[in-house]
């Protein structure tokens, strides 16, 4: 099984204009994260995606490979379907590049969902919460999922709320949402040929797009 993690790097970010390219700690963030991926034990190749031209000149001189991809991409997913698009993989491995400590045993630990469920089409990573506060914060993703680990639901919002409690209730039951993924090749494809959905475009949250089209993720713990 080929292995391919691609991390998109768009230089726009709307929160912080050329973020991938801080380089507080001599080195930039986005190859922090480039690093990062390929210490996975399971990943055959690690590809970033970007949409401007410093991001590629900065990659060209850390020695990351990089490909340049289209500007119009409203997700991060859509931007690694065109990167691989012609690119022999089984598994390709969607990283954010502003994730510079993740633990490379994510990137396997997400993948290997996929090698053990060979019906499956995407898989994702969530973790419980360290402290009740964050579960209210609309800028970490929360998830419900079915008794089978199959994703119900992201939200920004309080999943599930709690009535009685009005609104958060005991923090071990809510997951947050680590936002790495997996897709097998043919499945990213066909999911990103489907126009950006409602709940994806309301939430912000692009994994909606496949919850709304009926697919289904599987989550495992992070």
């Amino acid at each position: 099984m080929k292995i391919i993690v691609v991390i998109p790097a768009r230089y726009g970010s709307s929160r912080f204009v050329g973020k991938v390219l801080a380089k507080e700690t001599g080195k930039y963030l986005v190859q922090h994260t480039y690093e990062r991926a390929l210490c996975a034990k399971t990943v055959d190749q690690a590809l970033i995606a970007t949409d401007d031209q410093r991001v590629m000149d900065a990659c060209d001189e850390f020695g990351g490979a990089c490909v340049m991809t289209s500007i119009a991409h409203q997700s991060g997913t859509d931007r690694i379907a065109e990167a691989i698009a012609d690119i022999s993989a089984d598994v390709v491995v969607n990283l954010q590049a502003d994730e510079p400590e993740i633990d490379p045993n994510y990137i396997d630990q997400v993948a290997g969902l996929l090698a053990d469920n060979p019906d499956a089409g995407m898989a994702t990573l969530l973790a419980p919460f360290e402290n009740t506060e964050d579960v209210a914060n609309p800028n970490i993703v929360k998830c419900i999922t079915d008794v089978d680990g199959r994703a119900i639901y992201f939200s920004r919002s309080v999943i599930p709320y709690d009535r009685e409690s009005g609104g958060v209730g005991d923090r071990g039951n809510y997951k947050r949402h680590l936002g790495i993924y997996a897709y097998r090749k043919p499945f990213l494809m066909a999911y990103t040929a489907r126009q950006p959905s409602f709940l994806e475009q309301t939430e912000k949250l692009e994994q909606l797009r496949a919850i709304e089209n009926g697919y289904t993720i599987l989550t495992g713990s992070g």
